[in-house]
């Protein structure tokens, strides 16, 4: 489903993206000028692992569960973009066919350039290579500290920490608790549990002790961060 402009909160949560924000007035309007709106229900395919590479792309506005599946059929979610990140590029780069599947995780909207523009802007703006490299450069940091937690990090030092970052992405700050943030990224425990490389049981257990210790509450609607520096202290016991 495709609507022609943005609404005012997406076109806010693409400017204010900490990449996006970081390039000149006159490349963030090239790419706007040519980007093109997409909107998608819950759960639809927006891109799919072994696709030849068409678009750039950002979300605007919900999330992006990028996932695969191993041999045994067990679905695997590597992560959640969230609204002001862009993602595809590395395909478009190489050439080679899309590595993940990329599904909309409740009502998601995104901004997407295709693969022709995106050329053209970079022949443009040769300050677009530089900020690509940032760009790249983030996200292989990001890796290694994953790979190293998850060799290193008990399952609740991980779990803790993965709740810090969905509280800094997708937090909402309570209006009648003072301190109290709301995750507005509503995930399943199964749905968490695949995020950490864990079964569902364990992070149910983990999750319960959080609750018990009122670092956290569980909510019929998702999760409440009630002591964020309870969670910071879990993470740091571990380091």
């Amino acid at each position: 489903m495709d609507e022609p402009i943005l609404t005012i909160e997406e076109r806010e949560a693409i400017n204010s993206g900490r990449w996006f924000s970081s390039l000149s007035p006159s490349l963030r309007h090239d790419i706007l000028r040519c980007a093109y709106v997409r909107r998608y229900k819950d759960g639809e395919l927006i891109a799919a692992r072994g696709d030849t590479p068409q678009e750039w792309i950002a979300c605007a506005q919900g999330a992006v569960r990028v996932s695969s599946t191993s041999i045994s059929g067990r679905q695997i979610t590597l992560t959640y973009v969230e609204p002001g990140i862009w993602f595809g590029d590395v395909s478009i780069f190489d050439g080679d066919q899309r590595t993940h599947d990329a599904y909309a995780h409740g009502t998601t909207t995104v901004l997407c350039v295709s693969k022709a523009d995106f050329k053209k802007i970079l022949a443009a703006h040769v300050e677009l290579y530089e900020a690509m490299l940032r760009l790249h450069a983030r996200r292989i940091r990001q890796l290694y500290g994953l790979v190293e937690d998850l060799n290193t990090l008990p399952l609740r030092a991980r779990l803790a920490k993965q709740l810090l970052h969905l509280a800094r992405s997708y937090g909402v700050p309570s209006l009648s608790e003072h301190g109290e943030i709301r995750i507005g990224l509503h995930l399943a425990q199964e749905e968490l549990a695949q995020l950490l490389g864990a079964s569902r049981q364990r992070v149910n257990q983990e999750l319960k002790a959080m609750e018990r210790e009122e670092a956290i509450r569980i909510e019929p609607a998702g999760l409440t961060v009630r002591d964020r520096d309870a969670l910071l202290r879990i993470v740091e016991a571990e380091h």
